[in-house]
């Protein structure tokens, strides 16, 4: 008997199709043109006082305009300080310096 030729893409991808098992879904990212500036703690760089829960208006600047926490990726804070500040939003929360939710 003879055998049957294959058509292409018809079978033999296996069963995670033709992009294998981890493929990309769309198309890839560009980089950007310049050179992305890492950012420095705030705290580490200019040696600033501790910081305190009740020093609202150094909290308010780690925070969104909706009471969230910013993150260390967006803030700058190293991990250590990154911490502080949320220890600090979340006590000053507790006392009602700061609110919860701004709406």
């Amino acid at each position: 008997m003879p055998v049957k030729a294959k058509k292409t893409g018809e079978r033999g991808r296996g069963r995670f199709g033709k992009r294998g098992a981890g493929g990309r879904k769309g198309p890839r990212k560009k980089k950007p043109a310049y050179a992305i500036r890492k950012k420095v703690c705030r705290f580490c760089s200019e040696k600033m006082p501790p910081i305190d829960y009740k020093d609202v208006f150094k909290l308010q600047k780690f925070m969104t305009e909706r009471g969230k926490i910013i993150p260390s990726r967006l803030s700058g804070n190293c991990a250590k300080h990154q911490r502080q500040v949320a220890r600090a939003i979340k006590k000053a929360r507790a006392i009602s310096l700061v609110p919860y939710v701004n709406k």
